[in-house]
């Protein structure tokens, strides 16, 4: 085990003496989602030339701005989508990740008024039969597949705990208080996904039902809410064997790790879930602009807590700020430089990353 160990290291570093500057931004913007503010792309647009300087990894698409619910940010009908997902694939060298958040009920980024059939919620979908859930998702998996989507923030598998939270179990995000009833659910969206090709992402772990705050809006402290019967579901879909990507939450647990959020905490995302929980997939944070994060740290410091933690991408939404491709690369950029980000977790990360388009 020793022998095979130098080894290795041998071999990345051999690798890693190789990887000229442009290669490794490269390596670094697979590592990332970022939205953008067009509802249509040409060969000209920022969003193309930087997914072809840096092989971004994706995007992420919002149908309205956050501060303007009047103006359409990427999606405005299923044909102008169409085009639009059509020619971020064509005009990009490689497979992109092009991602929503289309969990059906409040969280829909393809709503009725843009032409798109209307799901119900999580709760209300798991009010019915799984023969009628199966229904509902496959059609949903289908309307995301022809409109381009490879990949969709769902299924949440918070569970419905705290009735006074607001931003899982007031939207009805959250299948039910009972893991197995969230697991069996949540398996139903996932199956139905993967059979058209669209990567399925679970959140907010380690768990977002129980708390009070929500985490756009500023620190969310779980710490004393959460239980640990919160990582059931996530467990049981691990065990499956199913899952290729889980989103971390932006929420504090003095008792998971008493100085960083879920997102930022090595606790968290490698010794609870890969270690404790044998993880072996990506971990995507949620939107890293949002001022539960965004409030108490600077941009170096956000890339370098999340990735040092085990952060596989990291997700700008740009609804909530805009920061350039250009900073957030150059930023990582100057960390792995000197030595703040090993670059076996750059390495490591697009190795996993890799694994999703296989």
């Amino acid at each position: 085990m020793k022998i095979f160990f130098l080894f290795f290291v041998l071999v990345t570093s051999m690798f890693a003496m190789q990887i000229s500057d442009t290669k490794l931004k490269q390596m670094i913007g697979q590592m990332l989602i970022v939205g953008f503010p067009n509802t249509s792309v040409n060969k000209q647009s920022k969003i193309i030339k930087d997914i072809n300087k840096y092989k971004l990894g994706g995007v992420i698409l919002f149908d309205v701005f956050y501060t303007d619910r009047e103006r359409n940010k990427n999606i405005s009908s299923s044909t102008q989508l169409k085009k639009l997902s059509s020619d971020l694939q064509r005009l990009t060298q490689g497979k992109i990740i092009i991602s929503v958040d289309q969990e059906g009920g409040h969280v829909a980024r393809l709503k009725p008024k843009y032409g798109f059939k209307a799901f119900p919620s999580a709760k209300k979908v798991s009010s019915a039969s799984t023969i009628e859930a199966k229904r509902s998702y496959k059609e949903m998996s289908i309307m995301l597949q022809e409109n381009g989507i490879n990949c969709n923030f769902a299924p949440v598998v918070d569970l419905e705990i705290n009735p006074k939270n607001k931003v899982i179990v007031g939207l009805e995000r959250s299948f039910s208080k009972s893991s197995m009833q969230v697991k069996n659910y949540a398996s139903i969206l996932i199956d139905e996904q993967e059979k058209v090709g669209i990567i399925s992402v679970l959140k907010h772990f380690p768990g977002h039902g129980s708390s009070l705050g929500d985490s756009h809006l500023g620190f969310v402290d779980i710490t004393d809410t959460w239980s640990e019967k919160e990582l059931e579901p996530y467990q049981y879909l691990i065990d499956s064997g199913k899952i290729k990507m889980i989103m971390t939450a932006h929420v504090f647990n003095k008792h998971l790790d008493d100085t960083y959020p879920a997102t930022l905490s090595y606790n968290v995302n490698t010794k609870l879930l890969r270690q404790k929980m044998d993880y072996k997939g990506v971990v995507v944070s949620d939107d890293l602009q949002m001022r539960a994060i965004s409030k108490h740290y600077s941009l170096q410091e956000t890339v370098t807590l999340a990735i040092n933690a085990g952060v596989d991408i990291l997700l700008f939404g740009n609804q909530l700020a805009a920061q350039g491709t250009d900073e957030i690369v150059q930023s990582i950029f100057t960390q792995v430089k000197n030595g703040k980000i090993p670059l076996q977790r750059i390495i490591q990360s697009n190795k996993r990353i890799k694994k999703l388009h296989e």
